[in-house]
């Protein structure tokens, strides 16, 4: 069982940048695949970014490539995800979620996640 806890929302200008965090609590962090999503008003909930359980891969939707960093310290039991370039339309609720069978291939699957945060709600005015 993990539990997850995002911060780090808020208010951005465009061109800004924001950090979010998720930390998780519970055991065995590692063995977690780790992704990001996000809902804007209006629109279904999607895939930003992903983190593997182990290697280090790494994956990115299109729309935030070059823009978006995902990282992780599992010392920490938290994820990150750096923002920077804000755009108006990265207006959403940013959602953090864990599954430990989660792989490459089904990384943007929102159905493959089985723990997902409550979300932090991320602004940016142009």
């Amino acid at each position: 069982q993990v539990q997850l806890a995002e911060s780090g929302g808020g208010l951005a200008q465009a061109g800004g940048s924001l950090r979010l965090s998720c930390a998780a609590s519970g055991r065995d962090f590692s063995d977690y695949a780790m992704g990001w999503f996000r809902q804007a008003p209006g629109k279904e909930r999607e895939f930003v970014a992903y983190f593997s359980r182990s290697g280090g891969v790494t994956s990115y939707a299109d729309f935030v490539k070059g823009r978006f960093t995902i990282s992780r310290d599992n010392a920490k039991n938290t994820v990150y995800l750096q923002m920077n370039s804000l755009k108006p339309e990265d207006t959403a609720l940013y959602y953090c979620a864990a599954d430990n069978n989660v792989s490459w291939w089904n990384r943007a699957a929102q159905a493959r996640y089985a723990y997902w945060g409550q979300g932090t709600q991320v602004t940016v005015s142009s």
